[in-house]
């Protein structure tokens, strides 16, 4: 443990941060200073996203100066998660910049500390709402400070999915044939718009499955805050050798446990993966 500060600490700090960025994003909205631009031509960022940003990584440089921070709103440097020496903090400071842009209220904070590429602690805030969803590893999650757990699903077809989409609509073929399996083979499909609450409503069981490609900030969190709620976390397709699992964001599938593996099935044999080879955990 780097500074010789406890996770538990590393937990509340990361909360306090998380609850204290949510309200400068609620603040923001409700003074309709609301501001858009666009970066790499498609991708929706608002001003609320650079300074929730800003201050975040601000708070946690000046406590911890020696800690690497991968944020998505600062040309995130994606070769950080495979330098594991050093402490690493995932955050995306708004995640759902577009429901936030149109009003939605499925908007979050995620902030995520890792050490050696594993997440040890995961916080996610929905500031509308009032939800915090928080984990340290090895000690479960909670919802607002009361203990959560997976739905318990045993079957697909009586089982609520999400997903989501890329910004960028360039290849979307291996996407629609998995939603066309999935939603043939399931009971139906939510389109949240947040990774990370996906992914938290999977670990309180709101819903039954959650699959996409995403980037690290998108469900380091919310990953972590899944398994320690009894969740199955993994991938569909393959896991690069050496890169940490926790941090690899292709095919990522998280479920109620009974129902991983034939989920896993269905996805694989969409994307014309072999069935064969063994789950990435």
């Amino acid at each position: 443990m780097s500074d010789s500060v406890s996770l538990k600490e590393i937990t509340d700090f990361a909360e306090a941060l998380a609850k204290e960025a949510g309200e400068l994003i609620r603040h923001e909205r409700d003074q309709n200073t609301l501001r858009t631009d666009y970066k790499h031509q498609t991708e929706l960022v608002t001003h609320a996203d650079v300074m929730a940003d800003e201050f975040i990584t601000g708070a946690i440089r000046a406590r911890f100066p020696n800690h690497r921070i991968l944020s998505e709103e600062t040309m995130p440097d994606l070769s950080q998660a495979e330098s594991l020496d050093t402490p690493l903090w995932i955050i995306d400071p708004i995640d759902g910049t577009v429901n936030y842009a149109y009003g939605h209220p499925q908007v979050a904070v995620s902030i995520a500390y890792a050490e050696k590429g594993q997440v040890q602690v995961g916080v996610v805030h929905a500031p509308f709402p009032g939800e915090t969803f928080r984990a340290t590893k090895g000690e479960g999650a909670t919802l607002n400070g009361t203990p959560i757990q997976h739905s318990g699903a045993t079957d697909p077809r009586q089982s609520l999915f999400a997903t989501g989409f890329p910004y960028t609509k360039d290849n979307l073929q291996p996407l629609v044939s998995r939603l066309d399996a999935m939603i043939h083979q399931c009971r139906d499909l939510r389109r949240i718009g947040s990774a990370a609450l996906d992914i938290c409503w999977v670990a309180c069981g709101r819903l039954d499955i959650y699959y996409e490609n995403v980037s690290p900030w998108d469900f380091a969190a919310a990953r972590l805050i899944a398994w320690e709620a009894g969740a199955t976390v993994g991938h569909f397709g393959e896991v690069p050798a050496g890169y940490p699992a926790d941090l690899w964001g292709r095919d990522i599938l998280i479920s109620a446990p009974a129902v991983w593996e034939p989920v896993r099935a269905i996805l694989r044999s969409a994307s014309g993966y072999d069935l064969g080879s063994a789950p990435s955990i």
